[in-house]
């Protein structure tokens, strides 16, 4: 099967020299990819710049990104090919800067520099939400099989679903893979209809991901 998997953060800049990023390693999705090359899928891995992890990647093609909009974008220039299936992975930015202001007595006035100096003290910072991939995939993928992440760090386990559960709906998507603080250890795999099933740890995870690939 043709996979297509995305892992590690975006950034935005704030100006030629200082980003906006997340914590994301790539480590999660960069083991997934291994997985599935190891079980003889052809795996495309997409991992970010600012990925961390150092482990080996063994998908057969690799391709870096940097911001949200290069992520989008490479995405999109696979929509002509065959792709069975794509893990969304990556843990895109919520944000990217807009205007940057410094206050002046009673008004703001704009800076626009390729680096901002730290002289100029205190600033304020427009933050504007970045577009949703997972929200697009479906359109430039219309036949794929699609799996979505969601990472929750506030709430409940219950909230997670949730939250899991309002993506695959939105987003059109097959199956979306749910964790973070809010819910708990291991993962949580939902699906479109049924009930959301544990799985402890990223091998038992992969194992499951690797079966909904195959599945007819």
């Amino acid at each position: 099967m043709n996979c297509i998997v995305t892992a590690g953060p975006t950034y935005e800049p704030l100006d030629d020299v200082r980003r906006l990023t997340n914590f994301s390693t790539g480590r999660l999705g960069t083991e997934l990819a291994n997985y599935l090359a190891a079980r003889g899928h052809k795996v495309i891995l997409f991992v970010g710049e600012m990925a961390t992890y150092g482990g080996e990647r063994k998908a057969q093609r690799i391709e870096i990104f940097s911001t949200t909009a290069d992520l989008r974008e490479k995405l999109k220039s696979l929509s002509t090919k065959k792709v069975d299936v794509i893990f969304h992975a990556a843990a895109v930015s919520d944000f990217s800067f807009g205007r940057i202001f410094e206050p002046n007595d009673s008004k703001l006035s704009e800076i626009k520099s390729k680096k901002i100096s730290t002289r100029q003290g205190k600033l304020l910072a427009e933050l504007l939400p970045t577009p949703k991939i997972i929200s697009e995939l479906r359109g430039w993928f219309a036949k794929s099989k699609i799996v979505g992440w969601k990472f929750e760090a506030d709430g409940k386990r219950v909230d997670a679903i949730a939250a899991a559960q309002k993506q695959i709906t939105d987003c059109k998507t097959d199956l979306c893979v749910v964790n973070g603080a809010a819910y708990g250890e291991g993962f949580g795999l939902l699906a479109k209809i049924g009930e959301p099933k544990h799985l402890a740890n990223p091998p038992l995870l992969f194992d499951a991901l690797e079966k909904f690939v195959s599945a007819k």
